[in-house]
């Protein structure tokens, strides 16, 4: 009994969770304008999509700004790890604690924490106010990321590298960079999944004239939901799920490979 009633719990938690996303990928082929009533299957949404200049603006932007804040939180925060990791105990874990603080804080709390900075050092809210926003709140996840990684390394290969007359920055791309890099894929590819995703940072470091995906699906459903955000809302969906199997998928080949190399 207490099993089905767990089940039933799950299944109501999923159904509240998904059925929404469901229809609103379904009114994405619907014909008509009508979100109450079915009029036919269509893709004429999706290429009145891709026609509207506002749009495929909004897309460019999302996808340009999530490729570079990725690629920038990614050096940043792999360096960052590297550079915790060698601390002592103390410092480290204080330095854990600053890293923690930017995630468990609401994104509200961030967004109008760097809009105030902006404002106060009157730095031009826009397309590069973004960016920087979007690296600033990535970095936490890409440190946490690689950290694991690194304190699974032998701490003496480095130095090994070392007494063997290899240079600093040789011994890091050769020895440690190849070590920890299933942990800086995957904090490239979350970074990338969050800055797609994000929406409340990007409302308070941009202006109305840049817009991502999500600000401007704000925006538009203001002043009434169109056809045309409903198959953008899906497509954000799909490619953001596409993106976090990726993810998933590699955390659990890197889980396979420790368990295998563990038991060898």
């Amino acid at each position: 009994m207490t099993k089905f009633i767990k089940r039933g719990y799950l299944v109501l938690v999923l159904l509240f969770l998904y059925v929404p996303i469901v229809v609103l990928i379904l009114q994405s082929f619907n014909a008509g304008v009508s979100r109450a009533k079915w009029e036919g299957f269509s893709l004429k949404w999706y290429a009145d999509l891709f026609q509207s200049p506002a749009i495929t603006n909004a897309l460019y932007i999302t996808v340009t700004i999530a490729l570079l804040a990725s690629f920038f939180a990614t050096i940043i925060g792999t360096a960052a790890a590297i550079g915790i990791h060698a601390m002592r105990r103390r410092p480290q874990a204080a330095m854990m604690t600053l890293t923690n603080i930017p995630m468990t804080m609401p994104d509200i709390v961030t967004g109008i924490s760097l809009m105030l900075l902006f404002i106060f050092t009157r730095v031009q809210r826009g397309y590069v106010t973004m960016l920087l926003a979007h690296i600033t709140f990535n970095i936490p996840y890409v440190i946490l990321s690689v950290l694991p990684k690194l304190k699974q390394m032998n701490r003496h290969s480095y130095e090994a590298a070392l007494d063997l007359g290899a240079t600093p920055g040789y011994a890091l791309r050769k020895v440690i960079l190849p070590f920890v890099m299933p942990g800086v894929i995957t904090g490239a590819l979350l970074s990338f999944t969050l800055s797609l995703d994000d929406f409340t940072i990007s409302y308070f470091t941009t202006s109305p004239l840049v817009q991502n995906l999500s600000t401007l699906i704000y925006s538009e459903a203001r002043k009434g939901i169109k056809p045309t955000m409903n198959a953008l809302s899906a497509l954000m969906f799909v490619a953001l799920l596409i993106l976090l199997l990726a993810i998933n998928r590699r955390a659990n080949k890197a889980q396979e490979t420790k368990t295998n190399g563990g038991t060898r």
